[in-house]
């Protein structure tokens, strides 16, 4: 069943209804440069972490170790998330939206989850015509 195939004859399945991982894992939706955006979600607090991107081997690395990887396309490269802050995501779930075309990863994060220190990468809040910086970075939080 092709990819749009199998997304709408899920959208009718009942709640409990099993499908193979590869055979849906087979469907999702890449990008033209062969990536799947996926929203990282904290599996305790429900806070959006981050948001990054994905390739083939990322999304089998991820799911094979249980700890996120993502594709860097700054750097052209695989990264793991952490390697050099030590803080980790452990990956809880993972979700596929209805479409195929987006991931969501519910994870155990350790340590703040934006390279600014940041609790998460969401901290600039829109506020009329002005954008506030809602959280402290690591250099500014209170450690007391």
């Amino acid at each position: 069943m092709s990819a749009p195939g199998l997304f709408l004859a899920m959208e009718t399945m009942p709640k409990g209804t099993r499908i193979a991982c590869a055979d849906l894992l087979a469907q999702l939706h890449w990008n033209e440069q062969g990536l799947i955006p996926v929203i990282t979600q904290d599996v305790h607090t429900n806070s959006v972490l981050m948001m990054a991107w994905m390739n083939a081997e990322a999304l089998h690395i991820t799911l094979r170790e249980k700890r996120v990887c993502y594709w860097s396309r700054s750097r052209n490269q695989l990264w793991r998330k952490g390697e050099t802050s030590g803080h980790q995501q452990r990956l809880c779930t993972l979700r596929v939206d209805c479409d195929g075309d987006c991931l969501l990863c519910l994870v155990e994060q350790t340590g703040p989850a934006c390279h600014t220190g940041r609790p998460n990468c969401f901290y600039w809040q829109l506020e009329g015509d002005e954008v506030v910086i809602i959280s402290e970075t690591r250099a500014t939080r209170n450690t007391g």
